[in-house]
């Protein structure tokens, strides 16, 4: 079925309301410009293809369902990514397994997608203090901070309970604190 390539013109806030009035061509627009990423993201949390392509699938079928009841508020991106990670957590807790990402290639050249953010934005300060973080921390960081999970969603996603999540965010934060000041107050800043 050949899509309607006029939808390509228009921004995803504008396809979300035609999917609101059930156009299909707009959904399959949207589908087009997000799956790519969304797949990408969610590969780096689960290294189980058929799962990662189930929460894509099951995604969409959400916004489908969904999109009359979208506020309009955020970046359209943010809410697709808010209901596939949602949804990867859902099929991970029913298989029973944990989201561990494959193991890195040995020569480290592989960067998750929070990295290559920082790098092209240039967070300098708060990208060193990210990389200060140990992996169990930065897990932790990455679930709730960059993806919005709650302390229990991130437990089920990590495999760990509750408790240690909101121990490790904790940990996380102060070590954080402390390194974004240490440039201040090298300076002679008193904060």
């Amino acid at each position: 079925m050949a899509r309607d390539r006029a939808f390509d013109r228009w921004d995803d806030a504008a396809l979300v309301a035609a999917i609101a009035a059930e156009d299909t061509a707009a959904l399959r627009c949207l589908y087009d410009r997000h799956a790519p990423w969304l797949v990408a993201r969610l590969r780096s949390r689960c290294y189980d293809d058929a799962l990662v392509a189930d929460a894509v699938e099951d995604t969409f079928l959400a916004v489908w369902r969904t999109a009359a009841r979208w506020r309009g508020e955020g970046d359209v991106g943010a809410w697709i990514w808010g209901i596939g990670i949602r949804r990867l957590v859902t099929h991970l807790r029913r298989a029973g397994r944990q989201a561990r990402p494959a193991p890195l290639p040995a020569t480290g050249t592989a960067r998750s997608a929070e990295e290559l953010v920082v790098e092209q934005i240039g967070l300098s300060d708060a990208a060193v203090a990210l990389t200060k973080l140990s992996p169990e921390l930065m897990e932790v960081v990455q679930a709730m901070v960059f993806d919005g999970l709650t302390a229990r969603e991130t437990g089920r996603l990590l495999g760990l309970p509750e408790g240690t999540v909101k121990g490790r965010i904790r940990k996380a934060k102060a070590l954080l604190r402390a390194e974004l000041r240490r440039p201040a107050l090298e300076l002679g800043e008193l904060r």
